[in-house]
């Protein structure tokens, strides 16, 4: 977004409050100003103060990170700061991440920045990034390479038809609703990505592997209705997996990059996964140590 002129503030809350779907006496009343000034602020006669771009950037909801666009479109310093997870005062945030995902294994648990990026992860997550070729997990990887890529996570996706089209609306959703150009360039470049053949056409699970372990259950999870509309259903060694997940994030962050974490946690789905899960949490070797934070 263009910071250049102070006048410009008029234009970027106009442009928030379009994405929003509000009308400006709708948005006045949330932000207990008269739909008057609102005008006057959006079309560049009235110079908002301070406390008015944060009052209206609360009430649409506006990210962290684009309030201080705001912010600085109006000719005002940043009122969010940016800082490292690797700094002094983030010591309790690390901790606290390295608490969860380890308290969620044999699960796989992952924390992801607002590109999804993956800041870190739990040991467990080894049985979704196994046989995943190293140009997508240099650096930081990111979710959705790692799973839509056709050299990622996607060939072992027994759904991936399915799987792809729910990742694709809700990362679409996500760039429509924060305006990031970050987010649609990463949808854009996963969208074009090889579209999947029909799920019927998919080949069947590999047999699993002998020894040790739990036997695959006789009616797979494509088999069974289930209270997820599409599930992560992963084709492994030992049989087909099927989970979902949730998100969690943290609560009234003051701090932009605190503010863009998201932790995923995987659950199973039925009693085979979690066995399996289990037993490969409880087996050494199979699963690889969580990277680090930072």
């Amino acid at each position: 977004m263009d910071v250049d002129q102070p006048s410009r503030v008029g234009a970027l809350l106009r442009e928030w409050r379009r994405r929003r779907r509000l009308s400006q006496l709708e948005l006045a009343l949330l932000a207990d100003t008269s739909a008057r000034h609102l005008s006057c602020v959006e079309t560049g006669r009235a110079r908002p103060s301070r406390a008015m771009v944060l009052r209206l950037s609360t009430a649409l909801d506006v990210p962290l990170r684009e309030r201080n666009t705001l912010l600085l479109a109006a000719d005002y310093a940043p009122a969010y700061r940016e800082s490292s997870l690797d700094d002094e005062e983030m010591a309790s945030v690390r901790a606290a991440l390295d608490t969860m995902l380890t308290a969620h294994e044999p699960y796989p648990a992952v924390v992801v920045d607002r590109l999804w990026n993956v800041v870190t992860g739990n040991r467990a997550m080894a049985v979704l990034t196994d046989g995943v070729p190293p140009h997508l997990l240099d650096s930081r990887p990111n979710v959705y390479r790692l799973t839509l890529h056709p050299d990622g996570l996607a060939p072992r996706l027994a759904n991936l038809g399915q799987f792809r089209a729910l990742a694709l609306e809700r990362l679409r959703r996500q760039a429509d609703a924060t305006g990031d150009a970050e987010l649609r360039a990463l949808y854009e470049e996963v969208r074009d990505y090889p579209t999947p053949p029909p799920e019927d056409a998919a080949a069947p699970a590999p047999a699993p592997a002998p020894g040790p372990g739990p036997a695959p259950a006789p009616d797979t999870p494509a088999t069974r209705p289930g209270p997820f509309q599409v599930p992560l259903r992963v084709r492994t060694p030992m049989g087909e997996l099927s989970m979902f997940s949730t998100m969690a994030t943290f609560g009234a962050p003051a701090d932009v990059t605190l503010s863009e974490l998201a932790i995923e946690l995987f659950y199973p789905l039925d009693e085979f996964t979690t066995k399996a899960l289990r037993a490969l949490g409880s087996t050494p070797g199979p699963l690889s140590p969580a990277p680090s934070i930072g």
